[in-house]
Formats: structure tokens, C-alpha cells, sequence
């Protein structure tokens, strides 16, 4: 049985990545990121190629503080606080993380809308789905 190669449009790798179509551009016309190019002249990226330059963006030096490995950098886009409580929503990419924490957190890390946050992930459970159709 023969397998398909899987490879991804410029744009698609910019959204698995959760970055701009631009900067794929620059990463591979910089030589960071392979490309090659279809009988219609668009550039596309092989899949493992692809997975391979995603790990690399992930080893970031100061992982070695913490042993949480799921890291998503994103933007503050809603605070909600009680009395002691705070919710904090960040868009990271196309993903919506949500975080319960007291509300002296919140005003500790200086964070309000339009604030980028990074939120670590630390789980025994991961649930896994498959990413096609």
C-alpha cells in the first residue's frame, strides 16, 4: 500500500504554525524552511519537514525552567475579575485558551487586553484528534 505525501500550501503552514503567510515567506526564502514548487508554481512544504521546523520553534532556551512543554504565546483578548477571581481569555493563533487564576495574579503579571501572555500547559491529559476531515 502506497502512502500519500503530505505537503502544505504556504498558507496552511502559516496557520499550523500560527503565523502570517509572510512570514513562511521569509522563512523560506531565508533558507530556514524547505520548499519546493508545484507544476503551478506555488511553493509547498513537506509535511515532516514542516513538523521538524515546528519542533525546532518550540525549543526555546528557557524551557529548561519548567517542566511544562506546551507553551502558547498569544494576545490578552478579555479579563473578567471578581473579588478574588479572574478569568483571562488569550487568542493564541487560531486557539481560544481560557485561564482561571486568583486576581492578584492578574494584577501581579501587569496583564490587561491587548497584553501578549504566553500560556503553559502542564496536563496528564491530552486528548488527540485527528486534523483532517
Amino acid at each position: 500500500m502506497l502512502s500519500a505525501v503530505t505537503t502544505y500550501r504556504i498558507g496552511e503552514a502559516a496557520e499550523l504554525l500560527g503565523v502570517s503567510v509572510d512570514t513562511v515567506r521569509r522563512w523560506v526564502d531565508a533558507g530556514r524552511l524547505a520548499a519546493a514548487r508545484d507544476e503551478h508554481g506555488h511553493r509547498s512544504i513537506a509535511g515532516a519537514g514542516l513538523a521538524a521546523f515546528a519542533r525546532s520553534l518550540a525549543d526555546e532556551p528557557d524551557l529548561g525552567r519548567s517542566s511544562a512543554r506546551n507553551r502558547l504565546r498569544g494576545i490578552v483578548t478579555a479579563i473578567v475579575r471578581d473579588g478574588v477571581m479572574a478569568q483571562v481569555d488569550i487568542q493564541a493563533g487560531p486557539f481560544r485558551v481560557v485561564s482561571l487564576m486568583s486576581r492578584e495574579a492578574v494584577d501581579d503579571l501587569g496583564l490587561e487586553v491587548g497584553s501578549v501572555a504566553v500560556a503553559v500547559i502542564k496536563s496528564t491529559t491530552v486528548v488527540v484528534e485527528r486534523g483532517d476531515a
